[in-house]
């Protein structure tokens, strides 16, 4: 990481890249820094995360639930899954104006979309997990006297949390990509809104500052994600 700012900062200072296009790193900085210094990001990363958060929330609240669904039932998979396979390849960006159409330009719409985008990891997370369960614990488990609901929640969630979370991490960063789209079209808050607008004004510092901004709450997410998912299979290690 150190070795790309560097080459960053001698490209422009150099004028190898043109500084007008590629503001030195230390410029954009210190673009970053009064922006904090001013609230003028936070209250845009704010706006940004009261988006995402609730999106990537309702899309676990449906996701999970239906991937189990699915895969336990053949019937139910047999009658939703086509209509699943059509939704989950329809680009959540070329339905920004359905759901700019539908739920008007305020926040409905952008939660509506970030949920949209991150279901589907989700929901083949857990699939993929359920089916990855290895019938060898399954068995174990029943010669320990489990059954039912005893041996799912025992053996076979506690099994499939990895890939479950692989979809939580993969539906995060499809959220806030689908997120800063529809935050550049008809909004006045967020990171999507201040990158559009920095481009539009040729505030290039102030384009690469949000930029710069967004890709570091993309990595603290997958980074307290991972954390989370440490704890939840710490079973895995001991």
């Amino acid at each position: 990481m150190l070795a790309l700012v560097c080459v960053w900062e001698l490209l422009s200072r150099t004028g190898a890249v043109n500084p007008l296009f590629l503001p030195p790193f230390s410029v954009v900085i210190a673009d970053v820094y009064h922006g904090f210094a001013t609230g003028y990001l936070v209250q845009h990363v704010v706006a940004s995360l009261g988006r995402a958060v609730p999106g990537l929330f309702f899309a676990l609240l449906v996701g999970v639930p239906l991937g189990l669904a699915l895969e336990a039932s053949r019937s139910l998979n047999t009658f939703i899954g086509p209509v699943v396979e059509v939704l989950r390849n329809t680009s959540a960006l070329a339905l920004l104006p359905v759901f700019t159409l539908m739920l008007g330009i305020g926040e409905t719409s952008k939660i509506a979309m970030v949920f949209y985008a991150a279901l589907w990891p989700i929901l083949l997370g857990t699939m993929n997990g359920l089916r990855g369960v290895d019938p060898l614990w399954i068995k174990a488990g029943r010669s320990m006297g489990l059954s039912g609901g005893k041996l799912f929640v025992k053996i076979v969630i506690p099994a499939s949390l990895p890939s479950i979370f692989t979809g939580i991490r993969l539906a995060a960063a499809a959220g806030l990509l689908v997120l800063v789209a529809a935050e550049m079209v008809g909004s006045r808050a967020g990171l999507g809104y201040v990158i559009n607008a920095a481009q539009l004004d040729f505030d290039l510092p102030g384009m690469y500052a949000a930029i710069l901004v967004l890709s570091v709450v993309g990595y603290v997410t997958n980074a307290a994600l991972v954390l989370v998912e440490t704890h939840f299979l710490r079973w895995k290690t001991s």
